[in-house]
C-alpha cells in the first residue's frame, strides 16, 4: 500500500510540475477576460482542491469501499495512470494555445489544435482529469469516488461554455466538432 502512495502522490506531483513548466512558455501579453472575485475563487479552489487530494493520498483512509481491496486498487492506479498519461499528452499538444480555466478566453494567436490527441477528442485535459481523479478515488478505496459525479457535471459545464466562446473565434470548429466526441473517442 505504500508503495501505491507513493506511486499516486508521484503522479499527483508530476501532473502539476508539468503545468507549471510549460506554463512558463504561455504568452504573457494577454489579458484575461474576466479578472476579479470569480478568478480568485476557482484558483483556490483548485489549489485546495490538490492539497486535499495530496493530503489523501499521503495520509488518509476516508470511508472505505471494502475490506480487502486489491484488485480494486490495482484497477484504480491502472485508470489513475491512464488518466495521468491523457491529460499530460492534451496538455504538451496543447502547447501555447492553452489558457486557465477561470481565464475565460482565446489568446491573441491561439490556434485550434487539431492534431494528435485532439484529432479524436476535444478536450483530453478534461477527460484525463476526470479519469485521475476516478482512479486514485478506487485506488485509496474511497466512497471519495462518487465525487467525480460532481466534476463531470462541472466539466461538462465548463466545457460548453469553452465550446461556444471557441465557436465564435474559430470559423472552422463547428467542423471540428462533428469530426471529434467531447471526452472519449467514437462515444462521447
Amino acid at each position: 500500500m505504500d508503495l501505491l502512495r507513493v506511486f499516486l502522490f508521484a503522479g499527483l506531483v508530476l501532473h502539476k510540475l508539468v503545468w507549471e513548466i510549460l506554463k512558463t512558455g504561455n504568452r504573457a501579453d494577454t489579458k484575461p477576460a474576466s479578472p476579479g472575485l470569480f478568478k480568485r475563487i476557482v484558483k483556490y479552489g483548485k489549489i485546495g482542491v490538490l492539497f486535499f487530494l495530496i493530503a489523501q493520498t499521503l495520509f488518509l483512509e476516508l470511508l472505505p469501499i471494502m475490506n480487502e481491496p486489491a484488485s480494486l486498487r490495482a484497477i484504480g492506479a491502472a485508470i489513475f495512470a491512464l488518466g495521468l498519461a491523457i491529460a499530460i499528452t492534451g496538455r504538451a499538444q496543447l502547447g501555447k494555445n492553452w489558457a486557465n480555466l477561470e481565464d475565460r478566453q482565446v489568446m491573441r494567436g491561439q490556434q485550434l489544435v487539431q492534431a494528435g490527441i485532439y484529432r479524436y477528442i476535444r478536450h483530453p485535459i478534461y477527460s484525463g482529469d476526470m479519469l485521475l481523479v476516478l482512479g486514485l478515488e478506487l485506488a485509496l478505496n474511497s466512497w471519495l469516488v462518487l465525487g467525480v459525479l460532481v466534476l463531470i457535471a462541472i466539466v461538462f459545464r465548463q466545457t460548453t461554455k469553452e465550446e461556444a466562446l471557441l465557436a465564435r473565434a474559430f470559423v472552422n470548429y463547428s467542423e471540428y466538432q462533428k469530426r471529434t466526441k467531447r471526452f472519449i473517442p467514437f462515444v462521447v
